[in-house]
């Protein structure tokens, strides 16, 4: 959401990820990193912790981490076969009026908003794929960083068990 909230308020951080994101391109470490930092930073944050999702993407995002003095109590792994992931992302729709997301095969949106429905630039296979394999090049060196923490879960459940399976690896803490 922090990367996604730049990008929707237009900031200089927001605009520049925006480039990368809509080439199917994972956004460099230090555009991350420094959102990252910067709201972690943040009152609420410092209060009731949080949960990061999607970072680190990198090694030196983890190593990043690890500079700044950031405990990481839990690592979830969700586990997804590439296949899954793309026909979950190429059938995703958004609705600009409510910001719901839909599904065509999985969370079919009601007939009379189909036609204001988007389908988001980095929604697309090839986008997607692109991501994919950025994901599986970086992904074994990242998780060192964590051994000690990580959590593997089965994310090919429907989400109501997915997200159970999440909520019990953090239980667990």
């Amino acid at each position: 959401d922090i990367l996604r909230e730049n990008v929707k308020q237009g900031t200089e951080l927001g605009l520049k990820a925006k480039e990368f994101m809509d080439a199917g391109g994972l956004v460099p470490s230090e555009l991350i990193v420094d959102l990252v930092k910067d709201r972690l930073a943040q009152a609420d944050v410092k209060e009731k912790g949080c949960l990061l999702d999607g970072f680190p993407r990198a090694p030196d995002q983890a190593q990043a981490m690890v500079d700044a003095g950031l405990k990481v109590e839990r690592f979830l792994l969700i586990e997804v076969p590439d296949d899954t992931l793309v026909e979950r992302g190429c059938g995703r729709r958004l609705d600009p009026e409510t910001g719901d997301i839909y599904h065509l095969k999985f969370k079919p949106p009601p007939e009379d908003i189909q036609d204001r429905l988007v389908h988001r630039s980095d929604d697309q296979e090839e986008a997607i794929r692109v991501r994919l394999g950025n994901y599986h090049s970086q992904i074994d060196g990242i998780l060192p960083f964590f051994k000690d923490v990580v959590v593997k879960v089965d994310g090919t459940g429907k989400p109501d068990d997915v997200f159970g399976l999440v909520s019990s690896g953090l239980d667990s803490m």
